[in-house]
């Protein structure tokens, strides 16, 4: 399968599939913003599908230094590790905006992969879609400048390079958020920051605007 065939098939994915092929054993829930779905630490024993709003994954170290791992928007799972053997969180996830999640416990999507085979080969490509783009996540901060780093968060942030219209990047998300994502310090995002607004890659209404222009950040050596 080829990482064309699928980002496709990730992005094509129905909820209503999901909806359709779990009946016990699923969970709709409301998470107001900032409230913690789950916490590092925490028995393993269900996978989320994040079906509106925002997720913030972080990690704390034993040091007690939190890192923030990703931000999901629509249509996402995560907590998939227990499907792994996990039997504890190994980070926690946080709503960044009012959310509508799907709980599912372990069991019963166990059951839905092994039932229905579309539904697992849409899960399947979710997952490998996810697993190329961490690895283009370490690439980029092996070689790339903070500042292509930036710019590549804010672009996943608003959604480039998928279906449909790009949305506004999550109101009030802080620059220190952001420098934990692209592993610099909140001066230096502080700095793009600016840069960037001053270029007309970006402007504040009511929220952070991206505008496709920051490509260009990306694309230059």
């Amino acid at each position: 399968m080829t990482p064309i065939t699928v980002s496709r098939k990730a992005r094509d994915f129905n909820p209503h599939a999901l909806l359709a092929t779990i009946g016990v054993g699923r969970k709709a829930i409301l998470f107001p913003k900032k409230q913690n779905i789950f916490a590092q630490g925490d028995p393993a024993d269900a996978v989320f599908y994040l079906q509106t709003g925002k997720v913030r994954l972080t990690v704390v170290s034993k040091t007690g230094k939190e890192a923030t791992i990703g931000i999901l928007s629509d249509g996402s799972f995560f907590g998939e590790g227990s499907l792994a053997g996990q039997a504890v969180r190994m980070g926690s996830a946080t709503a960044m905006t009012d959310c509508a999640v799907l709980r599912i416990e372990k069991k019963a999507m166990m059951q839905a992969l092994h039932r229905e085979h579309a539904f697992s080969d849409l899960f399947v490509a979710y997952l490998l879609a996810r697993n190329i783009r961490y690895e283009e996540d370490l690439v980029d901060q092996l070689f790339n400048s903070s500042e292509k780093r930036l710019a590549r968060v804010l672009l996943m942030l608003a959604r480039f390079g998928k279906e449909g219209v790009p949305e506004t990047v999550v109101p009030k998300i802080s620059q220190e958020t952001l420098a934990e994502m692209v592993g610099t310090t909140r001066s230096r995002v502080s700095f793009f920051m600016n840069r960037f607004r001053k270029l007309g890659f970006i402007h504040y209404n009511g929220g952070l605007q991206v505008h496709s222009s920051l490509l260009n950040v990306v694309l230059h050596d």
